[in-house]
């Protein structure tokens, strides 16, 4: 759709949901609200619940922005009742919304499709004595680093499970990267410049992207040419092989040696104040309002 015909339509930015991640939702769709509104557009916020479908209709959607993190909203749910309620919306489709999150699945699809990636396993509950450390234990259906640990030790490695164990959808156990933490912002498949990030202590969870000095990010990130290119291969390449569309950000870790292993894809990247995305798009020379403008213009149904 073009911007004149975008603006006669009604648009639901939603947000919160019922995650873990609701805190951060509700941040991120408020930011983008005030750009949809400023920008001209008829932008309403719209909390996720599990009446969702009842609000979209009351509220006469034609268009849904989602700024939802976490499951029942990056994982193909929120995706596919939009698809049955015939409303167009942003960002990838139910098939690579629900491949993205499950990370398990995702690391099988990318392998297929020669992305480098960490070699993993999913732990199966039988114990994990055997598994070789360093490692990092996550949940294989969690975003934002939640329930993530870097285990270096036996004696932790039982409790790290547990506490990943915790959050449900099974856990996925990483063998471990040593290097340079990148990310890559991706918009309608086009690569945005790198973005190097340096946690000020321990790694880059929760807190770390949360809370304002923390950590420190350098964009675009201080690479040889030749390094940076084969980042930008292996993110495009990793964001092609599951199917996404519009803006996705693909998380990279950088070894000693200037190997590129992609961790994860986030189909739908965080857009608050801290967030890597739009930091991305202001190197690229796309301020905060255009960038929302850009996400909204890729709005549609044809996401298979």
């Amino acid at each position: 759709m073009n911007v004149s015909q975008l603006k006669r339509k009604r648009i639901g930015v939603l947000m919160g949901g019922i995650s873990e991640e609701r805190e951060i939702s509700l941040r991120t769709g408020g930011a983008i609200l005030d750009a949809l509104k400023a920008k001209g557009y008829k932008a309403v916020p719209i909390d996720a619940g599990r009446d969702l479908g009842r609000v979209l209709k009351n509220k006469k959607i034609d268009i849904a922005f989602i700024a939802l993190h976490g499951r029942y909203g990056e994982d193909g749910c929120v995706q596919g009742l939009l698809e049955v309620m015939g409303i167009p919306y942003t960002g990838s489709g139910v098939k690579a919304s629900a491949m993205a999150m499950d990370k398990a699945t995702a690391k099988k699809v990318m392998l297929h499709h020669g992305v480098s990636t960490p070699a993993s396993t999913i732990y199966n509950g039988k114990g994990v004595s055997k598994v070789k450390l360093p490692v990092v234990v996550k949940p294989a259906s969690q975003g934002s680093a939640i329930g993530v640990s870097i285990v270096r030790k036996p004696a932790a490695l039982k409790k790290a499970v547990a506490y990943a164990e915790g959050f449900g959808g099974g856990v996925l156990i990483e063998r471990f990267v040593e290097g340079r933490e990148l990310t890559v912002a991706i918009l309608d498949g086009k690569v945005l410049p790198t973005i190097e990030i340096r946690p000020r202590k321990g790694f880059y969870d929760y807190n770390a992207k949360y809370t304002k000095g923390m950590t420190e990010f350098l964009v675009p990130a201080p690479l040889k040419k030749s390094v940076d290119r084969r980042v930008a291969r292996e993110a495009l390449a990793a964001y092609e092989s599951l199917g996404c569309s519009g803006a996705a950000r693909v998380d990279v870790m950088l070894d000693k040696l200037g190997t590129p292993y992609v961790l994860e894809v986030n189909t739908i990247p965080g857009m608050t104040s801290l967030s890597l995305f739009p930091m991305a798009a202001a190197a690229a020379g796309m301020d905060y309002p255009a960038l929302c403008e850009e996400m909204l213009k890729g709005a549609g149904l044809d996401k298979f």
